[in-house]
């Protein structure tokens, strides 16, 4: 079975007043993100050993090769994370995920902080990650590229924020550290955040 796009929990127009309009989310969405499920799918039909295995399966098979089948997999993954963890509610961080940021982080400035650091830090294009680490303890990470703290085993993702320029240029210009700022603040979805705990 071939691999979709998924379907956005919110308008194309939801996000707007947020800080992340139409046209980036409709080019992001329906343009660079059906790129990837377009080109993986292809690699799965020319590659036997691909065929009937689960996203996840595939982008853990090319994890350490690396290369394009991994590069989509791996894109497919993150945009699939990006779409959940933004919402026109955003930005309002519930109890149980406050406490836990404060317990392992030292408090919600310093969260967001390190998170905005990470994206800013990330040398090219990348993603900006809040995961649940293997030993219980929430941690800021950053990918390079198409990867991810699941090829990268660095826990379980409860945040993702793609950093490549797709992302923000029609907002925020060449501005990172201003869309991720607004994005901590205003578009991260961390209801999602927190039912994955």
């Amino acid at each position: 079975m071939a691999f979709e796009l998924p379907t956005l929990n919110y308008a194309k127009t939801a996000l707007g007043a947020k800080g992340m309009c139409e046209e980036t989310l409709d080019l992001h969405h329906g343009k660079h993100h059906q790129a990837y499920v377009t080109a993986l799918n292809g690699f799965v039909a020319a590659d036997a050993s691909l065929a009937g295995k689960s996203l996840e399966e595939i982008v853990m098979a090319t994890a350490a090769a690396g290369g394009p089948v991994f590069n989509n997999a791996g894109q497919h993954w993150n945009h699939i994370v990006f779409w959940d963890c933004m919402s026109p509610n955003g930005g309002g961080i519930p109890g149980k995920l406050e406490q836990k940021i404060i317990e392992d982080l030292g408090s919600v400035a310093a969260f967001k902080d390190a998170f905005k650091a990470a994206g800013v830090s990330q040398f090219g294009s990348g993603w900006a990650w809040l995961v649940l680490g293997s030993d219980g303890k929430l941690k800021v990470t950053k990918t390079a590229n198409g990867s991810n703290p699941l090829a990268e085993k660095q826990g379980k993702v409860l945040l993702g924020c793609d950093v490549w320029e797709h992302a923000y240029y029609l907002d925020f210009r060449n501005v990172r550290p201003n869309y991720i700022q607004n994005w901590v603040d205003n578009l991260a979805n961390y209801e999602y955040a927190e039912a994955q705990l």
